[in-house]
This record gives structure tokens, C-alpha cells and sequence, in this order.
């Protein structure tokens, strides 16, 4: 039985839609009252991933407000190393924290029980999709290998993840060991998001901009291409958006050297350079967070510099980044109207 149309699944596939569908990275998150209050009330970060009911409730708050296109499941790219047993944790005002890991850690990797440790994120993306609006798409997603493995390496975020750069040039075998083990496990989590209902899944490559042009392709494009590869081997018919932040001039072929059905872009990414990728297909992004906590006539001159731009073209209207806790809801709801057509 064929389902509702969801707009998109439908920019994905390549068509250009006026106005664009829009969704926004961190969405769900600690800018909106009400999900800063089920965060107090859930006990720790991973607690509130794991509970499907609490995971389940803070994915719809803002398709409740604002009616966006898409949903995004309510998780974290670090629930694969917490499922490899790295001791993953959330300090307040830190940031994330586990065990930093070596070439013996690499060797002692297993990843067989991952699917039982996450299932309690399989069941949230099941209640997700009984209980979103028929015609609102949902994604799932993951963190790519080469993200995911600085922060196992580094045991915490760095600023320009040096550990994990020094890392995989001193033991380029356990390196090789980890991103391809980090692949297999996240193409296996995705499938299993989107046999659960998602219609979308994307690919977090948060630190993908500190690497040079060889070892993007290596440490990037490759394991990328190996989870893009295992998911349209097993489910052809799946949906794959793959956002590589701060990858400036290194995107030019990363659609075609991942296999991507679409790519996110940063802010930073030059509009000109975005209408040369988007001739290749569909494009996500690329507001600056900063434009929604300044609000006004900043604001207003950012979305209407993407329409003009890329509004032509299939596009999904997305922030070049997760929005910020500093973002104001009624700014956001200007934001969507706007795009929308009814805020100008």
C-alpha cells in the first residue's frame, strides 16, 4: 500500500519544491521550555535517549509548535561507543565524556550485542512514526565513523581533534580497524532505524573540516561510502543525506564518492559553491545559527539569500548546524513562516 507523500522524501528523489520543506539540526532541544523540562525530569542525557516514552516525547515538541517537514529521532551519535562499553557519560557544562581508547581497545572491540543495547532507540523510532502526522517524514541517524572516533579516542571533544589526527598517522592499522568497525556497526543501526520507520537517515560528520584532502577521503569519504554501500545493498530503496561540516572545498565530489542522495552544508559553504553542488542533486542547509539568535533584518536577509539561491534547485531549508539553546521559539517560528511564504 502506497503511503503518504512526504515532501522530503520527494526533494530527495530530485524534485524542486516551492517553497522548500525545511527541518532543523537540534530542533528538539534545550531552546524549547518544555523540553528543558522533561530533560530535568529524565535523570541523565542517555537516560533520556533510552526512554522511549521521554525520547518519543521530546522528538514531537517541535513538530507540535512549528509543523516542520521532518522529525528528527531524539538521540546521540554517541550511543555506539556507550554500546561498545567505553563508559560514555554527559558532564554538565562539559560535554561528553568515556573512556579514551588504544590499540589494545581497538583489538578488544565488540560489537555483536550493539542492536540489543540500542533497541530502546528502535522502539522510539517505531512509536515515532505510529504517532507523527502522516505526511511528516522521519530520520533517523548516526555519527560517521571518523566523528565517532575522535571522541573515543580523545575520551571528549577537542578543538581540533589533534589526539585522534596523531592518533590514526602513528597506528594507522588500529585507526583503519576502528573506522571500519565504527562503518559496519552504523550501517547496521541505520537499517534497523529505517525498518523501524524512519524515512530518512543522515550521516553526522561534525568534525570532517580539521582533515586535509587526503585523509578526508580516507578517514571521510571511505567509511561514509562503506555505511552508504551495506544500507542500499540491504534496503535500496533507502534515503541517505550525508553532512560533512566545515569540509569547505573538499564536498566538491563527496556526493559522488559517498553515494549520498543528498548533502548537508554548513553555513560557511559559499552560495556560489552551493549552486555548483546542487546542479548534482539535492542540498540541505545552510542557515547560520547565529542569524536565529540574532533575529530581524539579519535573520530575515539569511533565509532570503538561500530561497533566492538555492530555492530553485531540490533543496531541503535546514541550518548550516544545530540550532542553539541561546534561539528564541518565537524567532523560530518566524524562521518557518518565512520560509513558508507567509512571514515576508
Amino acid at each position: 500500500m502506497a503511503g503518504p507523500t512526504r515532501k522530503i522524501v520527494e526533494v530527495l528523489n530530485g524534485k524542486t519544491i516551492t517553497p522548500p520543506p525545511i527541518w532543523l539540526m537540534r530542533q528538539a532541544g534545550r531552546y524549547l521550555p518544555e523540553y528543558r523540562e522533561v530533560r530535568a525530569a529524565a535523570g541523565s542525557f542517555l537516560d533520556l535517549c533510552y526512554t522511549p516514552d521521554l525520547a518519543v516525547e521530546v522528538t514531537l515538541q517541535p513538530i507540535r509548535r512549528y509543523q516542520f517537514d521532518a522529525a528528527i529521532l531524539f538521540s546521540d551519535i554517541l550511543v555506539i561507543p556507550d554500546a561498545l562499553k567505553r563508559n560514555v557519560r554527559f558532564v554538565q557544562g562539559e560535554g561528553p565524556r568515556m573512556d579514551p581508547i588504544d590499540e589494545a581497545g581497538i583489538a578488544a572491540l565488540d560489537g555483536s550485542t550493539m542492536l540489543s543495547h540500542l533497541a530502546p532507540v528502535l522502539e522510539t523510532v517505531r512509536r515515532l512514526r505510529l504517532e507523527l502526522p502522516p505526511e511528516t517524514a522521519l530520520i533517523g541517524f548516526c555519527g560517521a565513523p571518523w566523528t565517532v572516533a575522535t571522541y573515543m579516542i580523545a575520551g571528549q571533544g577537542t578543538p581540533d581533534q589533534a589526539p585522534a589526527r596523531l592518533f590514526a598517522y602513528r597506528y594507522p592499522e588500529a585507526f583503519e580497524k576502528l573506522l571500519a568497525l565504527l562503518a559496519e556497526m552504523s550501517a547496521e543501526y541505520l537499517i534497523g532505524q529505517i525498518d523501524a520507520g524512519a524515512d530518512v537517515v543522515q550521516i553526522f560528520d561534525s568534525w570532517a573540516g580539521v582533515l586535509g584532502e587526503k585523509e578526508f577521503e580516507e578517514f571521510s569519504i571511505k567509511p561514509v561510502r562503506r555505511i552508504i554501500d551495506i544500507i542500499k545493498a540491504a534496503r535500496p530503496n533507502a534515503k541517505v543525506i550525508a553532512f560533512a561540516k566545515g569540509a569547505g572545498m573538499n564536498l566538491k565530489h563527496y556526493r559522488a564518492r559517498t553515494g549520498a542522495d543528498a548533502i548537508g552544508l554548513d553555513w560557511s559553504v559559499p552560495m556560489s559553491f552551493a549552486q555548483e553542488l546542487q546542479k548534482d542533486g539535492p542540498v540541505q542547509g545552510n542557515l547560520d545559527p547565529m542569524r536565529v539568535v540574532a533575529g530581524g533584518k539579519s535573520l530575515d536577509d539569511g533565509i532570503d539569500a538561500i530561497l533566492q539561491g538555492l530555492g530553485q534547485g531540490p533543496l531541503i531549508f535546514n541550518l548550516g548546524h544545530g540550532i542553539t539553546p541561546q534561539a528564541d521559539p518565537q524567532t523560530v517560528a518566524h524562521l518557518v513562516k518565512r520560509v513558508r511564504g507567509s512571514g515576508v
